[in-house]
């Protein structure tokens, strides 16, 4: 599977050679992407068994970890960037925002309301509210751009969009 284009869009904003966390990285999409372009990446999901040819990669880390029942596995200020795409865990919010160096770069997009009609999640647990991702991270991080649309391609789907910096110290 392709990256998603909101991730090709920022990637040239990332600090040079930069640690990414690809968090709920799934089956490596972004994984890759990022270490096509110099960073090092640490990949983490629940479940990494879609991940195998990623192992022995110098550049790439994986790790197991659930992030919804574990306590969060990282330092402070460790990441220069963080992407996250096709996941929702609310209480992280916060979290990720704390885990970014100053100037480091949040890539973030997921599913919303009304993605119902299309597909799934359907479970309003798993779907943004409307603004939702503007409002918690604008209070957190410099907001670069926004978005909230119903997109055609590659799938019908409801998503919001953001991608946020962290100020300088």
């Amino acid at each position: 599977m392709n990256p998603s284009a909101w991730v090709c869009r920022w990637v040239h904003e990332l600090p040079v050679r930069c640690e990414v966390l690809d968090l709920a990285c799934g089956n490596g999409r972004h994984t890759h992407y990022l270490h096509e372009h110099e960073h090092r990446v640490l990949a983490v999901d629940r479940h990494l068994g879609g991940m195998t040819e990623f192992k022995n990669i110098p550049g790439i880390t994986l790790r197991q970890h659930d992030l919804e029942s574990k306590s969060w596995p990282f330092p402070a200020n460790r990441f220069g960037a963080i992407v996250v795409s096709n996941y929702l865990h609310r209480p992280l919010f916060p979290v990720l925002a704390d885990s970014l160096r100053s100037g480091g770069l949040l890539i973030y997009e997921t599913f919303a309301m009304g993605n119902e009609q299309f597909g799934r999640p359907r479970n309003p647990d798993f779907l943004l509210r409307p603004g939702e991702l503007r409002a918690v991270f604008g209070g957190l991080l410099r907001i670069l751009d926004y978005e909230e649309l119903t997109e055609i391609r590659p799938v019908r789907a409801v998503r919001q969009r953001v991608a946020a910096r962290k100020s300088g110290e």
